[in-house]
């Protein structure tokens, strides 16, 4: 088993482990994160808890989002326990004669299986009642990056069928392209752009540029259609030309 010293880039520690690259939030960038949320903690002792958790959240909702898709469970839970020891001082602090078991249950609560949550009662935007926790580093989703094959050529015709997928397999996870993938579903009233059979509710159904990328088509909807799996191969292969179905 051989590990190599690796480099940082761009916050990430990259490394050889075993033959294969691993990615890692790098040492430098968490020491920077966590000294910015002690002092966060450090020097808001007349805030409100509810203000600290705002704040502290907006900081560690965008670190975690930005570490996601690399191997960072390890370094998310370390984190985690240091910045409950850090709370745990910010209580004592603004409440030096009260106990241990006093300060735990004004602050600390139990919220689905999770024992110990630092949380407060909020109104929620609309007014009604509701509780404001801690975002929780640890409990932030790992999201892989999609590794795309070795000889993929964008610029090649062939690879086409191939770059829509990889694309659409990335899109997938935000919101905004759910969005457009719904409008294209209702547009065509749930039928495929090729064979007119019933698509999928889900999104297995290919997202299929009209004019392909390669030849200069753009992203926009009216450029885009979508077809099943197989006919999105088809498609490709005996080179068939969609047309945008009329709208209803």
């Amino acid at each position: 088993m051989h590990i190599d010293e690796g480099f940082d880039f761009l916050g990430w520690n990259f490394r050889k482990y075993s033959g294969k690259l691993l990615i890692k939030p790098s040492k430098k960038n968490v020491k920077a994160f966590y000294g910015e949320i002690r002092e966060v903690i450090g020097t808001r002792l007349q805030a409100t808890q509810e203000e600290l958790i705002r704040e502290l959240n907006r900081k560690l909702w965008g670190w975690a989002q930005y570490h996601s898709p690399v191997v960072a469970k390890e370094t998310f839970s370390h984190l985690d326990a240091l910045l409950y020891w850090r709370l745990v001082r910010w209580t004592k602090r603004r409440h030096p004669m009260k106990s241990a078991k006093w300060i735990r249950e004004k602050y600390w609560r139990s919220i689905g299986n999770r024992s110990t949550v630092f949380a407060v009662n909020a109104s929620k935007k609309d007014g009604a009642d509701g509780v404001l926790e801690l975002y929780s580093l640890s409990g932030t989703p790992i999201e892989r990056h999609i590794k795309v094959r070795g000889d993929y050529n964008p610029y090649d015709p062939l690879d086409e069928v191939y770059g829509e997928k990889l694309l659409q397999e990335r899109l997938l996870r935000k919101k905004r392209y759910l969005k457009e993938w719904a409008t294209l579903y209702l547009s065509q009233q749930g039928k495929c752009a090729h064979c007119g059979f019933e698509l999928d509710e889900g999104t297995s159904a290919h997202d299929h540029h009209i004019v392909p990328r390669v030849e200069g088509g753009s992203d926009a909807l009216s450029n885009r259609v979508l077809v099943h799996p197989a006919c999105h191969t088809q498609i490709h292969s005996q080179r068939f030309r969609v047309v945008k179905p009329a709208p209803v």
